[in-house]
């Protein structure tokens, strides 16, 4: 069974798009060979990152980059801010070990007002997982306010959050056997 972990990275109330993960996780797990969970960065109480490790905190910040590292896969989603992702997710991803993501399967999920932002957060997060090695699909899914009717993701926008989440979990086990390629550049030591 496929571990998964998708994390909402919005300190807004749940809206749109975590109501569109919410659905779109609940899905995969009714195909019964997924277990999935979401995490709502609005809900919790992270520190900052300021060098220590995560277990150095009398918060969420522990358990949280625990299931990014023990999951087989990771779903990354956030709303665009300011052209890129949000600042709660990238204290999130710099609080996370570079073995937590190392070669891990990783989708993007962004979403914007309009299609006019769609690639913002998509380039910087993978920027930002090359660093770490992540396996990154190669096709993202970008909402808008498009893609929403009375605040529920339209068909066509369930649809490719469901396709994206089945490819997904698919390439996970080949990947578990998979060496992974050379070490990024972040985890290689001087001989």
């Amino acid at each position: 069974m496929t571990r998964l972990v998708a994390i909402v990275g919005s300190v807004t109330p749940p809206g749109r798009l975590r109501r569109a993960i919410d659905e779109a996780v609940e899905r995969l797990g009714t195909r019964g060979d997924a277990e999935a969970t979401v995490i709502d960065l609005a809900g919790l109480t992270l520190a900052f990152a300021d060098g220590r490790p995560p277990d150095a905190f009398a918060d969420d910040t522990a358990a949280t980059v625990e299931a990014i590292a023990s999951a087989d896969a990771v779903v990354l989603a956030t709303p665009v801010y300011r052209g890129s992702f949000t600042g709660s997710l990238k204290n999130l991803i710099d609080q996370t070990p570079l073995e937590a993501l190392r070669g891990k399967p990783t989708a993007l999920v962004a979403m914007g007002a309009t299609d006019h932002h769609f690639l913002g957060a998509d380039r910087h997060l993978r920027d930002v997982l090359a660093f770490f090695g992540a396996f990154v699909m190669p096709v993202s899914v970008y909402l808008s306010s498009a893609d929403f009717v009375d605040g529920a993701p339209t068909p066509a926008a369930s649809t490719a959050l469901d396709l994206l989440l089945e490819n997904l979990t698919a390439i996970v086990p080949a990947l578990s056997d998979a060496p992974g390629g050379p070490a990024p550049l972040a985890a290689r030591r001087p001989s």
